[in-house]
């Protein structure tokens, strides 16, 4: 059975108020059709993707995925749409039809719906709603669907009727490229309708076997930013209950985003109010996050402590390091075990080694430091002299001073000292005390200046 998925996502989203193609406006950190893109593809199907409004960027945001892109110049409907794929539907093929502004399909439901296609039966996926105001009703007779009436259509005896269209089907290739063909605009908005299809099929002895939708959120469909953040807020709630499902224990499951993929690696982890996560992030057993905090693409080892108001970006945490609070690991931070990052402190292309501290008010950047190094308040690693970047190296045991300069590229060595106030542009030995300071002097009769 060959699997062909259609995703149809050409509109441009008036109602959105933006100028990028709706389809690209993100639910968790992805753009819409990409959630859709990915719900189809446990399905091993090939994907057509019918694009409009802004198509090149989007094909570009999707450029990681194989797809057949097929432009709809003119937005005549969803037939209209659909038949712009026509010439990549097999007479063979289980053709499965999907909106690039309905994102969380799942893959489950998908399953469930081609399995009920055959050559004398089509699958369509519907929803019972308490108000289905504004939808296509299911109408049947007994339990035979015949027929699908709009809102505007229906009578009265028919507006009662909850079961409702989602416009996501399942279609044998040979029926639907038929059916394609014979589509009219003879309506009120001049389009054509993909629901017609549905009384062809009657008319033609086809069944039309359905499906139920698990709830109204994945087939709910985004038209403006207030239904855009309706889903968002329910696909967060849907993560933060999976993360509790996994043992994790959040201080309130309303208040988390997670915009990529957050892996438990452990246990007992505990996640304060207001954190964001970006992208792939691991948490080991017992890290403890506290509030406000921006995690993305990081490896947070077991035992870790993050304070608040703390930003990691692509970088690694060993076990049992505390960072914070307010610090900053940006990419390429790497940090052994037992490593202390305190209060506005910022790492970048960094390693750190076990036991070290960088406690407070410093800048480590491009630099290699070794264990039990002890870095004082208000270190600076001055790595960049206007075009290149320098690496600075301080070895095992070394202790620097407070308030020191370390003028890339520049070495100190195991066990050296650094006094507080050095500016250092030679290497410093080991086992030995560098100080370099200009002699203090008072000036007696010094007078502070007047404002005029």
């Amino acid at each position: 059975m060959n699997i062909k998925t259609i995703v149809l996502a050409a509109g441009k989203g008036t109602r959105m108020k933006s100028n990028k193609a709706k389809v690209l406006h993100q639910i968790g950190g992805k753009p819409m059709l990409q959630h859709v893109i990915e719900s189809a593809r446990p399905l091993s199907s090939e994907v057509v993707v019918v694009y409009g409004h802004n198509g090149e960027e989007v094909k570009k945001k999707h450029s990681q995925f194989d797809i057949h892109w097929v432009e709809q110049t003119e937005q005549l409907g969803t037939g209209h749409a659909v038949k712009q794929a026509s010439n990549n539907i097999a007479e063979d093929d289980i053709v499965l039809i999907l909106y690039g502004d309905v994102p969380l399909i799942n893959s489950s439901t998908l399953h469930k719906l081609i399995t009920q296609v055959g050559t004398k039966s089509m699958s369509l996926l519907t929803v019972t709603l308490k108000n289905p105001m504004g939808y296509g009703r299911i109408v049947r007779e007994g339990n035979k669907v015949c027929k699908i009436v709009e809102q505007k259509d229906a009578t009265d005896v028919q507006l009662k009727i909850n079961e409702v269209n989602t416009g996501i089907m399942a279609v044998h290739g040979k029926h639907l490229v038929n059916w394609l063909g014979k589509l009219n605009n003879s309506n009120a908005q001049g389009e054509y309708y993909l629901t017609d299809i549905i009384e062809m099929a009657v008319t033609e002895g086809v069944s039309v076997n359905t499906v139920q939708a698990l709830d109204e959120f994945e087939v709910q469909g985004v038209n403006s930013k207030i239904q855009l953040n309706e889903l968002e807020r329910y696909y967060q709630l849907c993560k933060a209950k999976a993360l509790m499902n996994l043992g994790a224990t959040l201080a309130d499951k309303s208040r988390i985003d997670v915009r990529g993929e957050l892996t438990l690696a452990g246990n007992d982890v505990y996640i304060d109010i207001n954190n964001v996560f970006i992208g792939a992030v691991s948490l080991g057993s017992n890290v403890h996050i506290g509030p406000n905090c921006v995690i993305e693409n990081a490896i947070i080892a077991d035992g870790v402590v993050i304070k608040a108001n703390s930003v990691l970006e692509n970088c690694v945490v060993g076990e049992n390091s505390t960072i914070g609070p307010f610090a900053r690991l940006r990419p390429g931070a790497e940090l052994a075990k037992g490593v202390h990052i305190g209060n506005f402190v910022e790492v970048k292309k960094a390693t750190i080694d076990e036991g070290s501290k960088v406690n407070h008010l410093s800048y480590i950047g491009d630099a290699e430091i070794g264990k039990f190094v002890n870095v004082g308040a208000g270190t600076i690693t001055c790595n960049y002299d206007g075009v290149n970047k320098h690496k600075t190296a301080i070895k095992d045991g070394a202790f620097i001073g407070s308030g020191t300069q370390l003028v890339a590229p520049v070495t100190v060595e195991e066990g050296a000292t650094l006094g507080a106030g050095t500016t250092l542009s030679k290497d410093a030995p080991a086992n030995a005390l560098t100080v370099t300071r200009a002699k203090q002097i008072t000036l007696n009769g010094w007078k502070k200046p007047m404002k005029d």
